[in-house]
């Protein structure tokens, strides 16, 4: 599950991106961007994708930082730099984590007038990146423009976004954290240098779970987060983990229903915060993902429809949460209907 971030997304005491000093697990990304850097010919946009939880926002801000930090690639800080950390008592590292660096701009999903966090950056902020870049940087040396996330544009804040990828000026720097970066419109894709972050090792996670919140984590849960710090944390939280275990033992037990366990998950869904429901559509969608990779390996013809019948049920079920989200409508006819649509796909 995405880090929501917004203001909001301190409210778990967790430290946002902005703030996060340490970045595990991702050693090569960052030797990637530093070696750029201080080649002097860094690409001016950078589409950094993996799935969620696993540090690309911490990248980018870590990045973010370290330019503010470092302004001339040739300087010897930069050349002889191991890493792009930046000490905590650095201007540059006080400025972004007070959200005040006046070369910085963040691109993100915000708070509705009625306090619940839009479903899409409007297009009212990525119209902000025209101003940003028209106007001298504040400190004289760069500007970086941080989308997080990218797949949260919807169509015209993408064309407001696209306009300053195309022409912008020099020493600006656009880091743009995605989730599926094959989704992402071809036009901006295009303009980005492509840089990928794979899920977090298991001695990586255990790391960055113990410096986050300041405890060992459950070995149970590290092994059932897929690499993914949010996961983890999310599944830390209340029953989220119990009901994920319900969960796959019923996608366990496909095309067989039980009905009693079924509706047990459906009512307690029901009641559960938006964490703990995004947690248990995450493992559909690991067994929808599991079940396509393997038809498409197959490369029978029967397997082939069958294919195309799983990718029809996980979009047809995604966009069902998407709605029973933005409404906020009763779970548990979605619950029922999802794993009617599993069992069909489950007996093929």
């Amino acid at each position: 599950m995405a880090r929501a971030a917004s203001a909001a997304a301190d409210d778990d005491g967790i430290a946002h991106p902005r703030q996060t000093a340490v970045l595990f697990g991702h050693d090569g990304a960052e030797r990637t961007l530093l070696d750029a850097y201080r080649s002097g010919r860094i690409p001016h946009a950078w589409l950094i994708g993996g799935a969620p939880g696993i540090g690309k926002a911490t990248l980018a801000f870590r990045m973010a930082r370290f330019v503010f930090a470092h302004p001339d690639p040739a300087a010897p800080a930069v050349q002889d730099a191991a890493s792009l950390s930046v000490a905590a008592d650095h201007p540059a590292a006080g400025l972004i984590a007070a959200r005040s660096h006046p070369d910085l701009l963040v691109l993100e999903r915000t708070l509705s007038e009625t306090g619940k966090l839009r479903t899409v950056i409007r297009v009212d902020d990525a119209r902000k990146v025209a101003t940003f870049l028209g106007a001298t940087a504040g400190f004289g040396g760069w500007r970086v423009v941080i989308v997080d996330a990218v797949d949260d544009l919807n169509a015209e804040s993408a064309n407001a976004l696209l306009k300053g990828l195309e022409e912008p000026p020099a020493r600006t720097l656009f880091l743009l954290v995605s989730h599926a970066p094959g989704a992402v419109l071809p036009t901006i894709r295009s303009r980005c240098h492509r840089l990928m972050l794979r899920p977090l090792a298991p001695d990586a996670l255990t790391k960055a779970l113990a410096a986050a919140t300041g405890e060992a984590p459950d070995p149970a849960i590290v092994a059932a987060a897929e690499g993914s710090v949010s996961r983890a944390l999310s599944l830390s939280e209340g029953p989220a983990f119990k009901l994920r275990q319900q969960t796959m033992d019923l996608l366990a037990r496909l095309p067989a229903l039980d009905m009693r366990e079924l509706h047990a998950l459906a009512d307690s869904l029901a009641q559960s915060d938006a964490r703990v429901f995004e947690i248990v559509l995450d493992a559909v969608n690991d067994w929808l993902s599991a079940r396509l990779a393997a038809t498409v390996q197959a490369k029978a013809q029967a397997d082939s429809a069958k294919a195309v019948q799983i990718a029809g049920i996980w979009d047809e079920l995604n966009l069902a949460a998407r709605d029973t989200d933005t409404y906020n409508l009763d779970r548990k006819p979605l619950i029922f209907r999802t794993f009617g649509r599993l069992a069909d796909a489950a007996r093929g």
